[in-house]
């Protein structure tokens, strides 16, 4: 099944997954600018620039036109909104996680409270430092392999 079709969040999130296409759309940010002037500063082929601006296209994140001879590009913003409509969600969450995260820091030395109102207790480390050995180990004598005789 071919994303651009049915899912315009996959296909955005899709042709923004490739490094050139996000140059090109870092350069069409700057304003239009025809397809040969899109190819100059890349190491591939007008014909691979073209794929891409396909791919582009197809996620609705540029739009071409032809003027005479030219062939010239520019962003579609609307099609950068579905990306942005749907991280907002998450922007949110992480907004709201951060303000928790600075008030904590901002209490100092008192302990944090649970959304509940109880202080955290942390459980303290059964992690043992390296080197040291469990209590019933210490004192036993390490074991030796003998080697059978051919």
């Amino acid at each position: 099944m071919n994303p651009q079709l049915s899912d315009p969040l996959s296909a955005t999130f899709s042709a923004l997954a490739d490094p050139t296409r996000r140059a090109i759309l870092a350069r069409l940010a700057r304003g239009e600018t025809s397809v040969g002037d899109l190819v100059k500063p890349f190491s591939i082929s007008g014909a691979a620039i073209s794929r891409h601006l396909r791919v582009l296209e197809n996620a609705c994140l540029i739009e071409r036109k032809v003027n005479a001879q030219w062939r010239i590009c520019r962003l579609n913003p609307p099609g950068l909104r579905v990306a942005d409509s749907w991280l907002s969600q998450y922007r949110a969450f992480w907004e709201q996680s951060l303000d928790r995260l600075v008030e904590v820091l901002e209490q100092g030395d008192e302990p944090p409270v649970a959304r509940t109102g109880l202080p955290v207790t942390t459980p303290p480390s059964t992690r043992r430092p390296r080197g040291v050995r469990p209590p019933d180990r210490a004192r036993r004598a390490p074991l030796s392999r003998k080697r059978k005789s051919p």
